[in-house]
């Protein structure tokens, strides 16, 4: 009696191979896009920290209201396209960053300290990006 009821119990159900696969590939690419997420977020707070390292060593002091004012938005992710934000709100930021006029006609030249870091980053970007996510990006090419 004992063994009848094992033996029911083992043969209560049948697996489909093909099924089982099919499943087993779901699970596995579910995993792999939570990996590649994860990946993904820790790459873009290092290239943010990188930015915002940069851009504040660059940005001239008088009161430091203007290196402190630097913040990161995003990352927003839309498509293909992931973007972060580096801004400024201070309302003379733009002056320092672009360059202006005096009152006498003359020109102060900018100091260019975002796009300066930005072409730095650009640079090290490979670098930036975490292993894992650079042996995920080098299987799609």
């Amino acid at each position: 009696m004992r063994r009848l009821k094992r033996w029911q119990l083992m043969s209560w159900g049948t697996i489909d191979d093909a099924e089982f696969k099919e499943f087993a590939k779901k699970v596995q690419t579910e995993a792999n896009a939570e990996i590649l997420k994860s990946q993904l977020e820790e790459s873009v707070k290092r290239v943010g920290a990188q930015i915002l390292k940069g851009v504040k060593a660059k940005t001239p002091v008088d009161t430091g209201t203007l290196r402190r004012g630097w913040e990161l938005k995003g990352p927003t992710v839309s498509a293909s396209v992931i973007t972060l934000t580096a801004l400024n709100n201070i309302e003379y930021a733009q002056y320092i960053e672009m360059g202006h006029r005096t009152r006498g006609g003359g020109w102060v030249p900018g100091q260019h300290m975002l796009m300066k870091t930005m072409f730095e980053v650009d640079d090290q970007m490979t670098s930036l990006l975490t292993p894992a996510l650079q042996k995920f990006l080098s299987k799609l090419s």
